[in-house]
């Protein structure tokens, strides 16, 4: 009797797989006969679920995007009563998972640096991850503006960015008291 396979949850073990290949070498360094060695399959495999390295990474953004502001995701942060608290809770979920985000945004770079600004804005992968964590912290926040979830998201890419080459100079619960105050202060 032949083996089922759920390919779409065979594809998406793949991704999740790839994540730590493309921190641990590099976008552009890694080639998909490693990414295939890594993972454990044959190159015809790989190839069967993505068809170009470009497009493993598209799909692995998308999959991360997704995984991270589906409701069991945002359930971590609890639902506290006030919108300090929830800043807080976002913060503190932030700092968490640090590692994880510098990872996934030195991907990103990785990724886009042999890109055209043109292709970068056009990537739908790309613009469409940004809009799903745009609208995680507008519904986690609960406001409506998504002016204000990109600039928090922009002052946490920013902070990771910053901590990755000044280390513990940069204190992380001192920028999210600051990030707060500033967001209490327009909000309320």
């Amino acid at each position: 009797m032949p083996k089922i396979v759920d390919h779409d949850r065979y594809r998406k073990e793949l991704l999740n797989k790839c994540f730590e290949i493309f921190a641990e070498k590099g976008y552009s360094s890694v080639t998909m006969r490693e990414i295939a060695s890594g993972l454990g399959v044959s190159t015809g495999t790989l190839y069967h679920y993505f068809p170009s390295k470009e497009s493993l990474f598209e799909q692995l953004i998308e999959y991360l995007s997704y995984e991270d502001t589906k409701e069991e995701a945002l359930a971590e942060l609890g639902n506290p009563s006030t919108l300090a608290e929830k800043i807080e809770k976002m913060m503190d979920y932030v700092c968490k998972k640090e590692d994880y985000i510098l990872k996934d945004l030195l991907i990103t770079f990785d990724f886009c640096q042999h890109k055209t600004r043109k292709e970068i804005e056009d990537n739908q992968a790309l613009q469409q991850a940004g809009k799903r964590y745009e609208d995680a912290v507008c519904c986690y926040l609960g406001i409506s503006d998504p002016a204000i979830a990109r600039f928090i998201i922009c002052y946490a890419d920013g902070l990771m960015v910053r901590r990755f080459y000044q280390g513990e100079r940069i204190s992380f619960s001192e920028q999210a008291n600051l990030l707060k105050k500033l967001l209490l202060t327009y909000l309320e």
